[in-house]
């Protein structure tokens, strides 16, 4: 199971999205430290899904991004109206 899904990402604000990028970061480093250091990780699986999770952010806000630079282009047959 995700650990958020992109309709939930999309559903939130750039300020929402910013802190949830920062605190999935942040426990993916607290997670690879601990594996560095030879510890043990309760759910090692964790550790993908904060990759993958992390990843969906990126890509909505890319997404999001994009879309705002775009300018509407007119549609086929339109040009001359």
């Amino acid at each position: 199971m995700p650990i958020i899904r992109v309709k939930e990402i999309r559903e939130m604000s750039p300020e929402e999205r910013a802190r949830k990028l920062n605190d999935f970061r942040t426990e993916l480093l607290r997670l690879k430290t601990m594996v560095k250091a030879g510890g043990t990780v309760e759910n090692p699986a964790r550790i993908k899904e904060l990759r993958r999770a992390i990843s969906r952010i990126l890509t909505v806000e890319k997404e999001q991004s994009l879309k705002a630079k775009t300018p509407k282009t007119p549609k086929k047959g339109e040009e001359g109206r």
